[in-house]
């Protein structure tokens, strides 16, 4: 069975680029674009393996849907911050992130930063090559 990941992020063209390099890795994925919606979603989702999520969105912002998924919902997937702001790692950290990708994403290192992430690895990019 594929793993599924969730993609939250106010952006629609993040939302493309991160769904395109989830498909080249085989996942099956949910966009979610409006995060005031994530309950309604997650109730018709059997998994999520993964998720990335944006930062800086309208409310509810990605550190209080980090706060929902993790103390709430009592998410167990890891939850990795996907954001522009690469000031904001060690926020992202305190906060409780299992990892950090700063956009715009590496699609050359993507492959190699999910499986460690998967595998319960701290993955951290700050910036790019």
């Amino acid at each position: 069975m594929a793993k599924h990941a969730l993609i939250i992020d106010d952006d629609p063209m993040s939302l493309e680029i991160m769904s395109q390099l989830l498909e080249l890795e085989g996942f099956t994925f949910t966009a979610i674009q409006d995060s005031s919606l994530i309950d309604d979603v997650l109730a018709g989702l059997s998994r999520v393996d993964i998720v990335f999520l944006d930062l800086e969105m309208p409310s509810p912002d990605g550190y209080n849907v980090l706060k929902h998924l993790k103390n709430d919902i009592g998410m167990t997937a890891p939850i990795v911050a996907h954001t522009v702001h690469m000031s904001e790692s060690n926020a992202a950290l305190a906060m409780g992130f299992d990892a950090f990708i700063s956009k715009p994403t590496d699609s050359d290192h993507f492959h190699e930063h999910l499986q460690q992430i998967l595998k319960g690895e701290r993955v951290w990019v700050t910036r790019h090559k």
